[in-house]
């Protein structure tokens, strides 16, 4: 696998390749912030749950950045996502368990959509047309061997191209997202492995 570009975004900065594009985010509506300075015009973001956010802003950087040019736009159907986090969907789960505590019982349909993790990796889909396999899983925390193994195995697909996968994790207000773009590569002297995911993920606390 060769890794063409990472992003790291959490409550201090958003970093992209290296190169932190926004430091200093304001306390409260951060990943608002994020796509107003992204200069977006997706006007669903504003209805999704703070995971979907997260995952979706990360996305945009990697894959809007990539796929520019009509050509490559048509290989965004040959990817795959694979993401992980740790509290799966508790921040959206929390809120709905609000609609529902009293006594006036009205749960609320627009925050119960977001009541799965897995939603996150369909929004990215959605947005950018990718045809490929999208999964989810929960881990105990981050571990860049499991996010490297599940991407190495994403790539068993032959029709699969490029993998989106990292960590995107949203709890209790704060960000912890470390998403890569990852190609298809023959040649085994690649430039990714376990530890220089780690490396990238813990750079940036």
């Amino acid at each position: 696998m060769i890794l063409l570009s990472y992003c790291r975004i959490n409550d201090k900065c958003v970093v992209k390749d290296g190169k932190i594009i926004i430091s200093d985010l304001p306390i409260t509506h951060s990943l608002s912030h994020i796509y107003r300075y992204l200069q977006l015009d997706y006007p669903k973001f504003f209805k999704m749950d703070n995971l979907s956010k997260l995952g979706f802003l990360g996305a945009e950087l990697l894959l809007n950045a990539h796929f520019q040019d009509i050509e490559n736009r048509q290989q965004k159907r040959n990817i795959s996502i694979v993401c992980c986090n740790r509290a799966a969907s508790l921040d959206n789960d929390r809120r709905y368990q609000e609609t529902i505590k009293t006594s006036e019982f009205f749960p609320s349909p627009a925050v119960f959509v977001y009541t799965l993790p897995n939603i996150v990796t369909g929004e990215i889909a959605i947005r950018h047309k990718i045809m490929g396999e999208t999964s989810f899983f929960v881990l105990p925390k981050f571990s860049a061997a499991t996010i490297w193994e599940l991407s190495q195995s994403a790539f068993d697909d032959s029709e699969i191209d490029y993998v989106l996968s990292g960590w995107i994790n949203f709890e209790f207000g704060k960000s912890d997202l470390f998403l890569t773009l990852l190609q298809r590569s023959q040649n085994p002297n690649t430039n990714v492995n376990e530890t220089i995911l780690d490396q990238l993920y813990t750079k940036y606390q």
